[in-house]
């Protein structure tokens, strides 16, 4: 005789498990602790089996009745209702969100943070909430290329390259860790606009450093942005290095920044020689965030630091778009200036933290050139105040070392 819903409903528990069953294989197993479960009895190969439906009341009588006939309509079709059921939950333990934070753990012993913190941000702006919950064996070439194409749309086409990058990397520790066939991706090969080439935009003529250097005193907004938008041309780093710089990386009396290896792109130390002015910021910051780790804290947590976009996004709210200048930019602004002016290209490389070919080269340089770097750091930094004020827009070179 078939359940009805009342006779679900007043079940009570007794001292042993019970069955009420209701047709075709479908009962319920109201337990001792109180809790009934739907279970389905079935046959197949020749073996009987038993799946679980579900708990009640969170499954009523119908949907389990429901659930009973979409098993019944595999088994019609020679499917075993379990074996689908454990093929569905692997493929759920395995979406591309899952296998690519997977990935990202294994990367914080080979990237520097701020390249980690980019390829993360990459993929949770652009892929999780497209992708992410997918199985990452089933995604194919045409939905990958229509969430590249997003990026794309946006007017950052390098973003799109560079993300597709990525995602081949994730699919191929799929690939290895047995989670999917091949690296779909490979099949996008030129189905994106070329890329249009790394280099960043900066602004490099004096007259229009100096607008920029007085559109920064003039920037209104949360203290470490405005800090941070007014540290960057005096010290050019990268902006993730920057960006969490920690107060314990500061020696002020000494005049000096020097940051750890793991937060540089090439994985070695670097040191920032600090000009008069440099040292005149930090101090006035110090007495803000000095308390606590990060010079620029974020706004919601002091345990964090400003995100990778807070310096673009104060550019662009002092009206300079993409095209004209990124926090980046501070870095080619000050390369080709500092060349104009008749810099030893050593002088400008080792400050840059470019990664020496010639590493015999490379480490005498290290080693023998702070006392001229610092003579370029503070130069360069009287050369910065003369534009800022508007009186060196058209001067010659500041003295360069020989």
């Amino acid at each position: 005789m078939a359940l009805t819903e009342f006779a679900v409903r007043a079940a009570k528990p007794t001292a042993k498990d019970t069955k009420l069953f209701d047709e075709r294989g479908l009962y319920l197993l109201v337990c001792a602790n109180g809790s009934k479960l739907w279970r389905l009895k079935y046959r197949f190969s020749g073996r009987e089996k038993l799946l679980s439906l579900g708990a009640y009341p969170d499954i009523g009588l119908k949907g389990a009745r429901d659930a009973r006939e979409e098993a019944r309509k595999l088994l019609a079709t020679g499917v075993d209702p379990s074996s689908r059921r454990k093929l569905e939950k692997m493929a759920q333990a395995n979406t591309f969100e899952t296998v690519a934070r997977e990935w990202l753990s294994l990367q914080e012993k080979t990237l520097s943070d701020s390249t980690l913190s980019r390829e993360r941000s990459r993929l949770e702006r652009f892929i999780f909430p497209h992708l992410g919950g997918r199985p990452i064996a089933q995604i194919t070439p045409a939905e990958f290329l229509a969430a590249l194409r997003r990026i794309d749309l946006r007017g950052t086409n390098d973003s799109a390259h560079r993300t597709r990058s990525i995602c081949s990397r994730v699919l191929r520790y799929a690939v290895a860790t047995g989670r999917a066939e091949r690296d779909y991706t490979a099949d996008l090969r030129g189905a994106l606009p070329a890329a249009t080439g790394g280099h960043f935009a900066a602004i490099t003529e004096p007259a229009k450093i100096g607008e920029l250097l007085r559109a920064i005193d003039g920037y209104v907004g949360q203290p470490s942005t405005a800090y941070a938008l007014r540290l960057a041309p005096y010290v050019f780093v990268r902006p993730g290095e920057l960006r969490q710089a920690t107060w314990s990386e500061f020696d002020l009396n000494g005049a000096e920044w020097r940051i750890p290896g793991p937060r540089m792109k090439a994985g070695e130390p670097h040191l920032v020689p600090l000009s008069r002015q440099a040292l005149q910021l930090l101090r006035r910051l110090q007495a803000i965030t000095g308390h606590g780790s990060y010079l620029f804290p974020s706004l919601r947590s002091a345990a964090r630091p400003i995100s990778d976009n807070t310096i673009n996004a104060a550019l662009r709210r002092l009206g300079y778009s993409g095209e004209e200048m990124t926090g980046h930019g501070f870095r080619p602004m000050a390369s080709t200036a500092l060349n104009e002016q008749g810099w030893h290209p050593d002088l400008i490389e080792l400050q840059l933290a470019h990664a020496e070919r010639n590493k015999v080269r490379g480490a005498y340089n290290r080693a023998q050139r702070l006392a001229e770097r610092r003579q370029m750091m503070q130069s360069w930094a009287d050369y910065l105040d003369g534009l800022r004020s508007n009186c060196s827009a058209n001067a010659g070179p500041i003295a360069a070392a020989a």
